[in-house]
């Protein structure tokens, strides 16, 4: 039994714990709906023996964000050693705002689940909305990207981000939803997204947010002007409930596209979760653009997700770890320190690393083609790869380096992007909130028929 690890008020649970996290027989919650789930065809796709391992990967992937968050503010640790340890050094005590936006749609997950029981999930929840209402240092709302576990005070001489601020409105906006009947949370996450001003974010432009501010130099100097993970961001800016933006910012960014063997989507040289953030909480099926081209915006992170596969069957020539069921590149650790990789085209770090959450991110998206890959590669390289967490965050398949963290974010996405998958959950909590669908309207986003 591993001795449980206390750092800064963060408790890790002791292996017993851990597996009494997974008991059976709590309260069940309020039932369940799925009939906003995937489709029957992907529904088919996961087979019995897929469903356990999707069930014990997500399991693992929200213990994560259960042991490394703070018990008191809620702030969720940016990375851990994938036995649950803290990093060494300066990054031990640094949470990600990001990674509570991941966290607090993983209590969601895990109270209707029962994996915890409701009423723990729902302090939780309350408590971390709490502490960014009340006491989170912010500049009109918008935080810091990486904050102190204990204290929330700014760390790493990070940015106000605007992105990463988009992700933790995200998380409150689910959590508001799920736990709805709690007397307190709806009107915390109320006060958190009511008081972000979209408009200072502007920074001069009349349409195009700025990717963040920093009190030494003021706003940064990069804009949210092409296709990446960016559409949350602007639709919570459009339906923001006191301080919008112009939904003519929609179609202010550019739209790049890619053409990769003959498939082509709206793209860039990215790494493959900029096609997942998004979808984790907008359901995008069934909604494509009004204006020409359509652009149809589910289809289009879907075809991104199957060339990129074929893309790293490509790149098998020069590294032959590459196969039909491992594969996957995104932004994440490598033996030289984190890289935000990708492709197509291939970008110049690429060593023949495999990135788990790559394929896991895009379960939602793909699963005939990233379920098969997880079972691969769970079968392949078994407890080398695979531990308390779930997937260490990249491995290379030939010559045996492992990563020796685990990154919150990308844990996050599995969690989120399995869940879509297996009961379309998140989606539904997340569109429950009026301000999303009528953004989405507004943007000259229009209902397709469902095929």
């Amino acid at each position: 039994m591993r001795t449980a690890a206390i750092a800064s008020g963060v408790v890790l649970f002791s292996a017993l714990r851990a597996a009494t996290l997974w008991s059976v027989g709590r309260t069940p919650g309020p039932t369940v709906d799925h009939s906003v789930a995937v489709t029957g065809s992907q529904r088919s796709i996961v087979s019995a023996e897929d469903e356990a391992l999707l069930e014990d990967l997500s399991k693992r992937s929200f213990l994560f964000f259960w042991e490394q968050a703070d018990r008191s503010t809620g702030i969720v640790r940016d990375r851990s050693r994938t036995d649950g340890t803290p990093v060494e050094g300066g990054g031990r005590n640094v949470g990600s705002i990001s990674a509570v936006g991941f966290g607090l749609s993983g209590l969601c997950i895990a109270a209707e689940r029962q994996w915890i029981p409701r009423a723990e999930a729902i302090a939780r929840a309350r408590s971390t909305l709490r502490f960014f209402a009340e006491r989170q240092e912010h500049q009109r709302g918008w935080f810091y990207h990486f904050i102190d576990l204990a204290t929330g005070k700014r760390e790493w001489n990070s940015e106000l981000s605007s992105i990463d601020t988009a992700l933790l409105l995200a998380g409150v906006l689910t959590a508001r939803q799920c736990f709805a009947g709690d007397p307190e949370i709806p009107r915390l996450a109320d006060a958190i997204y009511s008081r972000v001003d979209f408009e200072w974010m502007l920074a001069g432009d009349r349409l195009l947010l700025s990717h963040g501010w920093k009190p030494e130099s003021g706003f940064l100097t990069g804009r949210w002007d092409r296709y990446c993970e960016l559409m949350i961001l602007y639709l919570l800016a459009i339906g923001s409930p006191a301080q919008a933006i112009p939904a003519e910012s929609w179609h202010a960014w550019r739209r790049p596209v890619t053409t990769f063997e003959g498939r082509s989507y709206v793209g860039g040289p990215d790494p493959l979760f900029v096609h997942q953030y998004s979808h984790a909480w907008v359901d995008f099926r069934g909604w494509r653009e009004r204006e020409s081209p359509r652009t149809d915006w589910w289809e289009n992170s879907v075809t991104a997700t199957r060339v990129h596969k074929a893309f790293c069957l490509r790149l098998a020539r020069e590294f032959p770890g590459y196969t039909d069921n491992v594969w996957g590149i995104t932004a994440s650790d490598s033996r030289k320190g984190y890289v935000a990789w990708g492709g197509p085209p291939r970008h110049a770090a690429i060593d023949g690393s495999v990135v788990p959450c790559a394929a896991a991110g895009s379960l939602m998206l793909a699963p005939d083609i990233t379920v098969p890959a997880l079972r691969e590669m769970r079968r392949r390289f078994g407890d080398r790869i695979y531990g308390r967490y779930g997937f260490a965050d990249a491995f290379h398949p030939t010559d045996g380096w492992v990563n020796q963290d685990v990154i919150g974010i990308d844990l996050g996405i599995t969690l989120l992007s399995a869940e879509n998958l297996r009961t379309g959950r998140v989606w539904r909590w997340f569109m429950q909130n009026a301000e999303i669908p009528s953004a989405m309207e507004r943007a000259g986003l229009t209902r397709a028929p469902r095929r």
